[in-house]
């Protein structure tokens, strides 16, 4: 070995030494490999997978000695497989559990509530583990490509943040009678939490026929007989059953314009809610046949309650 490599091996030692406590705290940690503890799994999985490993990978570029390097690799992959298949089990007995029926309502929320904080805070919009959490519980993890282009007012698709869907159905107040429509449902996540948290009725319009398809297989494996996907233009569906809309800003301008006097004609026959978050939510609250029916804000990353006069 040259003078030059070993320099470079010693410069590495202090970071070699900082993984391998690292793997060896988390390899000895017994409480990690318990199920209850999905936040710590996810995060573990996280920061090795995008700290640790990578740190790795940075540091054998730079040694002529890589054997130390790669059994820490290897130990650091081994722990995020164990922690996988944890998971893998859990959402395996969570989908048994939907699927036998019986844990909807408010034992589904507390059962979601065992694995992942609730009652957590977040003043900011975004995405965090209980997203993660609830992506896990779909049957199928495969998401599917977008096969239809969009017209220039059509928003692609972004997920709504699952803790602003519990947060809709603390303060929708649905009833029994409710039917209730997500317009540009995606891929169904709006749509089964609602059915499963408030237990009602739910149909979900969704332009792209391959994300329907895929809502449609997600809430049929997990035997939800109550959640529909329909493949059409939000301009073109039938409203006629929904009493409550929700939109997560689907579409903009005229196509915006022209969903919302559609529901208003459908709100002449019989009290209607809109419920909106993102950007749609300004044009919404422009209409002169809504009144605002909670608190207004200023922010249209918050959830916004408006029902027909």
């Amino acid at each position: 070995m040259t003078k030059k490599e070993s320099y470079i091996i010693n410069s590495n030692l202090p970071e070699i030494i900082e993984i391998q406590s690292y793997i060896e705290s988390i390899e000895t940690d017994p409480l990690l490999y318990e199920e209850k503890n999905f936040d710590t799994h996810s995060e573990v999985i996280d920061f090795i997978e995008f700290h640790v490993i990578d740190q790795i990978e940075a540091l054998l570029q730079k040694t002529v000695e890589p054997d130390q390097l790669i059994a820490l690799k290897y130990r650091a992959e081994k722990v995020m497989a164990e922690l996988e298949e944890i998971d893998n089990k859990l959402f395996q007995k969570l989908q048994e559990k939907i699927r036998a029926g019986g844990h909807t309502g408010n034992l589904f929320k507390s059962l979601v509530n065992e694995y992942v904080a609730l009652n957590e805070h977040h003043d900011e919009p975004g995405y965090d583990n209980l997203d993660v959490f609830i992506n896990r519980m779909f049957p199928f993890q495969n998401i599917p490509e977008q096969t239809k282009d969009l017209e220039p007012e059509m928003v692609y698709y972004q997920k709504t943040p699952a803790r602003i869907v519990f947060e809709l159905v603390e303060k929708a107040h649905f009833t029994k009678e409710d039917v209730f429509f997500d317009l540009g449902s995606g891929l169904g996540q709006v749509a089964i939490l609602v059915n499963l948290l408030a237990e009602i009725t739910v149909k979900g319009i969704e332009f792209e026929p391959a994300f329907c398809n895929y809502a449609g297989d997600c809430a049929a494996e997990l035997n939800l007989p109550n959640v529909t996907f329909i493949n059409a233009d939000a301009r073109k569906a039938d409203y006629s059953e929904g009493t409550v809309f929700f939109m997560f800003t689907p579409f903009r301008g005229e196509i915006l314009q022209e969903v919302l006097e559609i529901l208003r004609k459908e709100s002449l026959r019989r009290k209607i809610k809109i419920i909106t978050y993102g950007p749609c939510t300004t044009r919404v609250a422009l209409q002169n046949w809504l009144h605002s029916a909670a608190p207004e804000h200023d922010n249209i990353y918050k959830l916004s309650i408006f029902a027909s006069l």
